[in-house]
């Protein structure tokens, strides 16, 4: 039976396997030990996250990963980002340019958005520290860890690249009738992570005057942070927002945040993963697209951002340039083969409606 232990240092709570004297923490690292402890009741299970009784306004603490007492860990400034990278290397559901996704993410972060190196936290199977694995359970911890502390004027940043999925929703809160859903490295045996919890965690939370960006390269990624409005865009940029507010009235907005949400596809699409725009190595088409428009000085306005990804997905037959981080692809990997163009639209959602060809786009 697994026990839940609060991080000595940080308060994080911990999964300590069944018998283990020692645990690390995968935020900062301390190392925790546990006392010897009497016979005891057992540990009651957590609350179940679907259970009745939802409110609306405000929202009500996340059934995920509880705050632990105590202070939260030291926030390591103004800009904080978790970036997730799976390959599936060796399995049949292999990827080959979500590593490469992440690397030039955070490279991006970094040089250009000036975020901090100890305030990312990278989770890939590159990564020597174990904690640092994109588990399910390390990532549930690094979501966590994004929103804890937060205060006004932080600039957070999520990034996903690796495989989504669906499954049927019940409790009445998708339009459509499914949830999306992340697949972590461990999916085929720890389960994946639906967007209910993905909002609980990382959006409902979000206090006034802090803004939390989410970069999603994966399949059936649309609505992966399903908050209620979604930017229905044209091939000529003509835009609407829909309404995405789960028929249950389940509150899907944040605690008086801002969030904004790039997907590589619709939620009935799918993602690419290919050479064909860096013409070098593998990349997520979503990825590439984002940080292309942004290095070529066409990420001005949301709304400029967003015709300028689709864009480049639809011509992949085009001449591709780039700047420094798309550059930054050929020293990755070699290889690779010319492609098509693809049938993915980046998506574009939002805790709330606002004109798109005037909001300056800033992280």
């Amino acid at each position: 039976m697994l026990m839940l232990v609060d991080c000595s240092n940080c308060r994080t709570p911990l999964q300590l396997p069944q018998g283990a004297k020692s645990i690390c923490c995968a935020v900062c690292h301390a190392v925790t030990r546990i006392a010897e402890t009497r016979s005891g009741p057992p540990v009651a299970p957590p609350p179940h996250p679907y259970t009745s009784g939802y409110q609306h306004y405000p929202p009500v603490p996340s059934p995920y990963n509880q705050a632990p007492p105590g202070q939260p860990p030291a926030a390591h400034g103004r800009k904080r980002a978790v970036i997730c990278g799976i390959s599936y290397r060796h399995s049949r559901h292999e990827l080959k340019g979500c590593i490469n996704d992440a690397k030039c993410m955070k490279f991006l972060l970094t040089n250009k958005f000036k975020f901090p190196e100890s305030s990312i936290l990278m989770l890939t199977e590159e990564e020597i520290d174990p904690y640092r694995r994109p588990t399910k359970q390390n990532i549930r911890m690094a979501m966590y860890w994004l929103v804890q502390g937060c205060q006004p004027g932080d600039s957070l940043v999520f990034h996903y690249s690796g495989h989504g999925s669906q499954q049927r929703n019940y409790n009445g809160d998708e339009v459509d009738g499914y949830d999306e859903t992340l697949c972590p490295l461990d999916f085929e045996t720890q389960g994946m992570i639906v967007d209910d919890e993905i909002n609980a965690t990382i959006v409902r939370p979000l206090p006034p005057g802090v803004k939390l960006h989410a970069i999603i390269d994966s399949c059936h990624s649309g609505t992966m942070l399903d908050l209620p409005f979604l930017c229905r865009m044209d091939r000529s940029g003509r835009y609407a927002w829909e309404d995405h507010r789960p028929p249950s009235g389940t509150w899907k907005g944040t605690s008086g945040g801002e969030c904004i949400s790039f997907s590589g596809c619709d939620d009935d699409q799918t993602s690419a993963d290919t050479a064909a725009l860096s013409r070098v190595t593998s990349t997520g088409a979503m990825t590439f697209s984002f940080i292309q428009a942004i290095e070529r000085g066409q990420a001005t306005t949301y709304g400029n951002m967003l015709t300028s990804m689709r864009s480049t997905i639809r011509n992949t037959d085009n001449d591709i340039g780039g700047g420094v981080v798309t550059s930054l692809l050929t020293m990755l990997l070699t290889g690779g083969s010319l492609g098509s163009g693809m049938r993915q639209e980046p998506q574009l959602t939002a805790n709330e409606p606002f004109d798109i060809y005037s909001k300056p786009f800033s992280i």
